[in-house]
């Protein structure tokens, strides 16, 4: 951790995201600092709280990264997928599986003895997002705040969020109804660099997908490794890494995965046969004759601009006490 922060580059890499992030969010109501003056220690005590858990379950990283994605395409960034219940959004087939509530209870019980009614349960989903990716080696970027959170939280409303068999057209089209470009969604899928997915979602691609034949943009090599891990009527639960050989360190090594033919979800690997997301998987590799892009820096940027998807801010929803029960 101490290499980020003597690197010239990621001190550089700072102070783009810092003028992105103002920029950015100048019209949406949330600011870096939003909470200076009335939880002066509001991020260090999410980064505190997260960095606990992490230190006993490396996993809660990817966990909290992906209920933040969740979060902000149902209902906008509000922590709705918080909230407890029948029929909430945490009951839909595409949540089930998400972990690190604990860590954003954690955090908003520490929040509460030191700054009661303050800081809302979808900044601190934010922040500790951000923090997962730092603890992965990733970068640290400046997070806006001042988000409230919403009163509604609907199953229902979570089919809007991206399949595992999702065409890129129409990932593209889910993302683009946010004002997230195919850049985003190529950086934000990036967040694949870290964590696992079950058998279940991927072992079809193995067996019989063509002609009684495994998935073809599979590289040959990889698949007999997979159905070792995922034998043919074996454990669906079973959790193997997306992004193979460096699944708990945030790099670019899920790309190059990719380009390999060595991606697990199907999802995932569309992003490199497809020629409108491919073009942006070798910049993120600086792959000869491409524009290189510095991941990191395109991840920190794709993410503050989705985190500001739906915000609400102001007289505006609420700021929960608890945060899986409205108040």
């Amino acid at each position: 951790m101490k290499g980020a922060y003597t690197n010239p580059r990621f001190f550089l890499a700072m102070t783009v995201m810092l003028a992105m992030a103002a920029a950015l969010v100048q019209a949406q109501g949330t600011r870096v600092g939003f909470y200076a003056r009335t939880c002066p220690r509001a991020e260090s005590i999410v980064r505190s709280a997260v960095q606990s858990h992490f230190r006993s379950n490396p996993n809660i990283a990817p966990g909290l990264l992906r209920m933040h994605f969740h979060d902000c395409f149902v209902q906008g960034c509000d922590a709705s997928i918080l909230i407890d219940g029948p029929n909430t959004e945490k009951t839909a087939p595409p949540n089930r599986l998400l972990r690190g509530y604990e860590v954003i209870d954690d955090a908003k019980t520490q929040l509460e003895a030191a700054c009661p009614g303050v800081v809302s349960c979808a900044d601190i989903l934010t922040l500790a997002a951000r923090d997962s990716v730092f603890l992965t080696r990733g970068i640290n970027w400046a997070v806006p705040t001042g988000r409230r959170d919403g009163r509604v939280s609907l199953a229902s409303d979570t089919t809007i969020l991206p399949g595992f068999r999702e065409s890129i057209d129409s990932q593209k089209q889910k993302f683009a109804a946010f004002g997230l470009n195919t850049q985003d969604l190529v950086a934000l899928v990036g967040g694949h660099t870290i964590g696992t997915s079950a058998c279940q979602f991927f072992s079809y691609r193995l067996y019989n997908f063509t002609n009684g034949g495994p998935d073809p943009t599979m590289n040959p090599a990889f698949v007999p490794q997979l159905q070792a891990l995922c034998p043919q009527n074996g454990d669906g639960s079973r959790r193997i890494d997306l992004d193979t050989g460096s699944g708990n360190r945030f790099d670019t090594s899920f790309f190059a995965n990719l380009r390999n033919g060595r991606g697990i979800l199907e999802s995932d690997q569309k992003l490199w046969t497809d020629p409108s997301t491919r073009t942006f998987v070798q910049r993120f590799l600086g792959e000869k004759g491409s524009r290189p892009l510095n991941f990191n820096v395109e991840f920190a940027r794709s993410m503050v601009k989705m985190s500001n998807i739906g915000v609400k801010t102001g007289t505006n929803g609420e700021i929960r006490r608890i945060c899986s029960a409205i108040n």
